[in-house]
């Protein structure tokens, strides 16, 4: 088979490399990037035998996709009650999320790194008949082996923002046959629809974006009763999915808001709560007194700052209904997170500028008054306080930017997976 000098080049240096795989993933297990108990899933090596029938392999990157896979694995099972779900994912906090929120027949591995050997024996084990990947995690080397197995294969709810389209181009050839290996693409906005059609030379379908329909998971009813005893009606602000270099923003602008606001809460939430012990050090040398959820610890009427680092817990702190941050917009380069599920929730929305990875979400929210955008801690400051004043985005505003949104994205996704999965048909005879 002849690839494209891109993908030619991409798979001699991944391979040249190989040696290099198990060494590296001892590194990264060593800082907590991988659970360190489930490297061979990584390396290709099945903690679990493959069920008996037909078997849809879903793919999702880190968290945000994770949440979508589940869902989707949900109406799936609903579709095609004799499948079972191979549920993927690379990060340690989605897997743990995952283990904690997956349905009866869903089965989690790590997914293999993109080695050749690795990625080959993960496919010879698992034999999927639909495979299936979320939104942008286009490994070459997967793809390709992927393809080679004439396993049907999907892309859904693609998401890229200008600068990956942008990327994709300068390799157009390689894109186009990358993409080519997909029976069917459904991306979640315009632009990507857009943009992959360019690309491939092929229309792509404007299947809408899965996020918006994900069901969010209720908080545990006795968790959010403690919850809301703690915070005892205090103003609240949270700080959603933060990222390192964020913090130091989001706290500026805290304290600004609690010299006037003596009483005030902040509840932060990184990303990653892995990070927690560095985030303590940093809220203790700003003199705020704080309490770790990780610790089992609660707020009282003194503590400045709830440090929430704890996994899948966030539909609780919206629950909340404080002035939501949504992070990961306050430095370029992350692309903004999704505010579907702080709206959801009852909390009002609040952002950074950059966001380019949920443009057009926040477009329909700005064309509501959903979300209020602060670019520095003055401004940031005086967002939350006009939310907690009744002056800032309502939920209900949330709401009707996510009515506009909405256009039945799951069943169309569902339906489209659920042909694939169907017998080819037979040629008709000519004589």
């Amino acid at each position: 088979m002849s690839y494209p000098a891109g993908l030619t080049l991409y798979r001699a240096a991944t391979r040249a490399l190989s040696p290099l795989a198990p060494l590296a993933l001892k590194r990264r297990a060593a800082k907590g990037k991988e659970d360190g108990e489930r490297l061979n899933e990584r390396r290709g090596r099945p903690a679990q035998a493959r069920p008996e029938g037909e078997l849809v392999w879903i793919h999702a990157a880190s968290v945000g996709e994770s949440l979508v896979a589940l869902s989707l694995a949900d109406a799936l099972k609903t579709a095609r009650p004799g499948a079972s779900i191979l549920l993927t994912s690379g990060t340690a906090t989605s897997a743990k999320l995952v283990a904690a929120q997956a349905p009866d027949g869903v089965t989690h591995q790590f997914i293999p790194a993109d080695r050749l050997k690795y990625v080959r024996r993960f496919l010879d084990h698992w034999r999927p008949d639909l495979a299936v990947f979320v939104e942008s995690e286009l490994w070459p080397n997967l793809i390709v082996e992927t393809a080679r197995t004439g396993a049907k294969m999907a892309l859904v709810n693609a998401r890229m923002n200008a600068a990956s389209l942008k990327n994709w181009t300068r390799w157009r050839t390689t894109a186009a046959w990358l993409l080519a290996c997909f029976d069917w693409i459904g991306a979640a906005d315009v632009r990507t629809a857009e943009g992959l059609t360019g690309l491939s030379g092929e229309d792509i379908e404007m299947a809408g974006n899965l996020k918006l329909e994900a069901a969010p998971r209720a908080p545990d009813p006795g968790a959010l009763a403690a919850a809301v005893a703690a915070v005892a009606g205090r103003p609240l602000m949270l700080a959603a999915s933060t990222h390192d270099g964020e913090e130091a923003l989001i706290l500026d602008a805290f304290e600004k808001a609690r010299a006037i606001h003596h009483e005030a809460l902040l509840i932060l939430a990184p990303r990653h709560p892995e990070r927690g012990d560095a985030l303590a050090k940093m809220v203790e040398t700003r003199a705020l007194s704080s309490a770790r959820r990780s610790q089992g610890a609660a707020p009282d009427a003194d503590t400045a700052v709830w440090l929430a680092d704890t996994l899948g817990e966030m539909g609780l702190w919206f629950a909340l209904k404080p002035a939501a941050v949504i992070a990961g917009s306050f430095k370029p380069g992350i692309g903004g997170h999704n505010p579907v599920e702080a709206t959801r929730g009852g909390a009002a929305v609040i952002s950074g500028p950059h966001r380019d990875s949920f443009s057009d979400v926040y477009d329909a929210y700005e064309a509501r008054g959903a979300v209020a955008t602060a670019a520095d801690a003055d401004a940031l400051s005086e967002a939350v306080q006009a939310v907690w004043r009744g002056e800032g985005p309502t939920v209900k505003a949330g709401e009707a930017a996510l009515a506009a949104l909405s256009g039945g994205a799951m069943a169309r996704t569902v339906e489209r997976l659920a042909a694939l999965l169907e017998p080819d048909p037979e040629p008709e005879d000519e004589h």
